[in-house]
Formats: C-alpha cells, sequence, structure tokens
C-alpha cells in the first residue's frame, strides 16, 4: 500500500485481496442485469481456554489467535497473572485452543450470558460492569489535528470494507499514527482482536486512541475501559448506556466524525484546539460509510 512520504506504515492493515476473506457471488441488479460482487466470509470460530470451551464466534477468519486472546482478555477470563504457553488454531476444525500455565474455570461467568447490540451477535460473560468499579484511566494528550488526520488516512486505506462492506473497522492509534486495523462482520470482534495483539505484543493503551466504524455502544466502552485505553472514537452514533459509562471511568467518547465535524459526550478537557475546522475538507463522498451521517 502506498503511503505519503510522512505517513508512517501501519504495523497490521486490510488485505482487500486475501482469498479466504471475500468470495465472488452472482445475482441480478434493480434492473435486472447480470451482477458478480465480492461479499466477505463468515465462519465459525469456537474459542477453548485450556480444556473448557468457552464460545463460539462468527468471524471472517483472520488473526484468529488474536480474536480468541483478546476475547478472553476484554471477558477477564485472562488476568495480567496469567501465563499463557501456547495458543493453537485449527483451520480444519475451526478451533483456537489458549493455554496458559495454571488451571482455569469459568463456570459461574458462563452460567451468566448478556447478548449484546454487537454485530454478528456479541456476547459478554458475567457482570458486565465487573472490573469497572475502580478503574481510573490515565490522563492523555488528545490533539483535534490528530482525530481529522486519523480519519482522513483511515478512511482512503483501501480496506475490507471498501471491497466488500458489510463489516466493521477497528484501529488502534497513536497521536496522529494509525497502527493496527483490523476488520470483521462484528465490531467487537474487531476491537477484541486489536486486545490480543496488544497483549501479545505487551503494547500498552495509556496513551493510544481506539478509533472504530461502529456505534459507541456499552459493549465497545467497556472493552476500550479495559484496555486501558484513554480516548474511543467513531464515524457513528452513541448509546445512552455507552455515554453513561463513559462518563463514569472518565472515557473521551467522540462520535460523528465526518469531515470537520464531530462531537464529544464525554472527557471533553483532554482536548486540545490546535486547529481551525474551516481549514479542515470535507469529506470525499466516495470514502463515506454507513452511518457517517447519524
Amino acid at each position: 500500500m502506498p503511503t505519503a512520504p510522512d505517513a508512517a506504515p501501519f504495523l497490521i492493515a486490510p488485505d482487500p485481496s486475501a482469498p479466504r476473506l471475500t468470495r465472488v457471488v452472482r445475482g441480478v441488479d434493480h434492473a435486472g442485469q447480470a451482477q458478480e460482487i465480492s461479499v466477505v466470509e463468515e465462519r465459525p470460530l469456537t474459542i477453548y481456554l485450556n480444556s473448557q470451551e468457552i464460545v463460539t464466534a462468527m468471524t471472517i477468519g483472520d488473526y484468529p489467535e488474536y480474536l480468541a486472546l483478546g476475547f478472553l482478555r476484554n471477558q477477564a477470563m485472562l488476568g495480567p497473572e496469567d501465563v499463557v504457553t501456547g495458543v493453537d488454531y485449527d483451520a480444519d476444525l475451526e478451533v483456537v485452543v489458549v493455554r496458559t500455565a495454571r488451571q482455569t474455570s469459568h463456570e459461574d461467568k458462563l452460567k451468566k450470558k448478556t447478548r449484546t447490540s454487537g454485530c454478528a451477535v456479541g456476547t459478554v460473560f458475567g457482570d458486565m460492569m465487573e472490573g469497572l468499579e475502580d478503574l481510573t484511566l490515565p490522563e492523555a494528550e488528545l490533539r483535534a489535528s490528530w482525530l481529522y488526520a486519523l480519519s482522513a488516512r483511515i478512511n482512503r486505506t483501501p480496506s475490507l470494507y471498501l471491497e466488500a462492506g458489510a463489516i466493521h473497522g477497528t484501529v488502534l492509534c497513536h497521536r496522529d499514527r494509525p497502527l493496527v486495523y483490523m476488520e470483521d462482520v462484528g465490531r467487537h470482534n474487531a476491537v477484541d482482536k486489536i486486545a490480543g495483539w496488544m497483549m501479545q505484543e505487551r503494547v500498552t493503551g495509556s496513551d493510544k486512541i481506539l478509533y472504530t466504524t461502529g456505534r459507541l455502544t456499552s459493549e465497545m466502552v467497556i472493552k476500550t475501559a479495559h484496555m486501558g485505553i484513554p480516548v474511543l472514537a467513531s464515524r457513528s452514533g452513541f448509546t445512552a448506556w455507552g455515554v453513561e459509562i463513559a462518563r463514569q471511568v472518565g472515557l473521551t467518547l467522540i462520535g460523528r466524525m465526518r469531515g470537520k465535524r464531530f462531537v464529544c459526550l464525554s472527557g471533553e478537557e483532554r482536548i486540545t484546539w490546535d486547529v481551525d475546522p474551516d481549514s479542515v475538507p470535507e469529506e470525499p463522498g466516495k470514502h463515506r460509510r454507513k452511518g457517517a451521517g447519524q
């Protein structure tokens, strides 16, 4: 992917040409004309923690190891004290097994299951608010110019969304640089992949920004807070509970980002207004995504 001279490359970027992520499907359009379009794949992935089956997620199938690690971490089934001794993925069985040095059992947590609003059916086990009571997110610098730069670059980056649609993207960023860009049929999966990458690479969230194309729901806010990331930004809109939890934990929550416009409903004290919005160009129509006008 070509980049501008001053634009550092992504550490991980979408690969719209990857053969296992999409397939060509034939049909007809509104005028009855034959069409061939690319559609994203959706595959089951069963996640085990040691010998215990935890969940089956519907996913596009890339980065299964990161997805498993991030899901378990965000569900508080893997803690900072846990030593991961192996992550084994079997593509034929569509199973990934995360192994730890200590024995684990989460029977009680698995009995309490919450179906979330996430695409591809998000699931949260146990108390959704567990671990947030004493959580304090770090102070962090956030410049309006960084938000504009991130939005412009991410929206120009080749992606499965631009290739086939029907997918969400989430990007881990540092200042005005996007680092890791994950996509999936569910926004919660994309976030979990990033959480898994951060865990594997021992990357902290204290100075990061999480950018997503999906709605700013309670689940998204909770996952971001558990990852220790103080800023969550989206092209899409908010839910009331998402805003309430963001204010509770001190998360900066920014939505409806399009062109020069955005709205901050929590944590605005972090923002430095270092750019005149009138100097920011409007977003080209070809880069507009679902939810951009919400």
